[in-house]
């Protein structure tokens, strides 16, 4: 059974990923014929024009059509029963780094899906899907996993369950943090050649056309902090939990391992950016670039640790 919800959910993510990237390969072809007049076959309305109306199309047919929401439901099903089959057998759990990114880029990928209802993200998809399909194969190759014999404990799960929720959150955060750096990157790089978008010079690549697909920088802004505030809130609702359940554990409320250190710096270097963005308005590439450091915190919190456990010290990790 878990053989089968592997092969169908690297299918569907696989898929996926082939369509978006050849829609966006043709698109950068396109441009190619953009010196030939367009013909125009019938009165566009005032204030339009054909050009605008041809700009429109291809927007509409690299958007997130109702057939590619659909698949990309059915694939995040697919992962998500895999995760559950594989971590949760019968009356036991089973988990590592691979589990872990596994079911963080899961959780991003269906955040990614409830926002594509109200924003179009185009360029988030074609980077997230390709990590969340690698990442839901990663327990069949990283077999290094240990059984919890705490894991039928409700704090435990309570704390489980809110810990990678947070981590989805910020990863997705991170992905935006990603995606507008390579944003401001081309304007500023359009501004110093002292580029114009008009209907003769449209070109610019697959590059161009992927980050075409993006919304404004100012609403990629207004949806990171978002993601960064609940994110935020639910790491700061693991830390408790797990501060509680460690003292229920083994009679000490707080140990300082390198998983604690970590998941602590990150809460402080996300809780400083959230901060400073209330009083200051921090933005920019030097915000964007501490939100990418503060997952890498994060993620050394716990990936990192147990992936250098169970993978290059080959050392059991209880």
């Amino acid at each position: 059974m878990d053989i089968v919800l592997y092969a169908l959910t690297v299918l569907l993510y696989g898929g996926l990923c082939v369509a978006d990237w050849r829609a966006l390969r043709r698109a950068s072809v396109e441009p190619l014929f953009g010196s030939v007049p367009p013909v125009p076959l019938a009165i566009a309305p005032s204030g339009s024009s054909g050009l605008a109306g041809a700009d429109a199309e291809a927007s509409r047919a690299r958007s997130f059509g109702a057939l590619s929401r659909t698949l990309l439901f059915a694939a995040l099903a697919a992962h998500g029963l895999l995760l559950h089959t594989t971590i949760f057998p019968a009356h036991e759990m089973i988990f590592g780094f691979a589990f872990a990114l596994s079911a963080m880029f899961w959780l991003g990928a269906v955040i990614y899906w409830i926002e594509s209802f109200f924003f179009s993200l185009d360029g988030l998809r074609l980077l997230l899907l390709p990590l969340a399909g690698i990442a839901s194969i990663l327990p069949l190759v990283f077999g290094g996993v240990r059984v919890l014999p705490y894991a039928a404990a409700p704090l435990f799960k309570l704390h489980f369950v809110i810990a990678n929720v947070a981590y989805g959150l910020f990863a997705i955060a991170a992905l935006h943090a990603v995606l507008m750096l390579a944003v401001e990157r081309r304007l500023h790089a359009l501004k110093g050649a002292g580029f114009q978008r008009n209907a003769g010079n449209k070109g610019g690549g697959w590059l161009s056309n992927w980050i075409e697909t993006l919304p404004p920088l100012l609403t990629m802004e207004k949806l990171l902090f978002r993601l960064i505030g609940a994110g935020f809130v639910l790491l700061t609702a693991t830390l408790v939990s797990g501060i509680v359940f460690s003292e229920q554990l083994i009679d000490r409320p707080l140990s300082l391992d390198h998983k604690t250190v970590f998941a602590i710096l990150s809460w402080l270097m996300f809780g400083t950016l959230l901060t400073a963005r209330k009083i200051s308005g921090w933005r920019g590439r030097s915000a964007l670039r501490w939100v990418i450091a503060s997952f890498v915190a994060l993620l050394l919190a716990y990936v990192g640790s147990r992936f250098v456990f169970e993978v290059l010290l080959h050392r059991p990790v209880v």
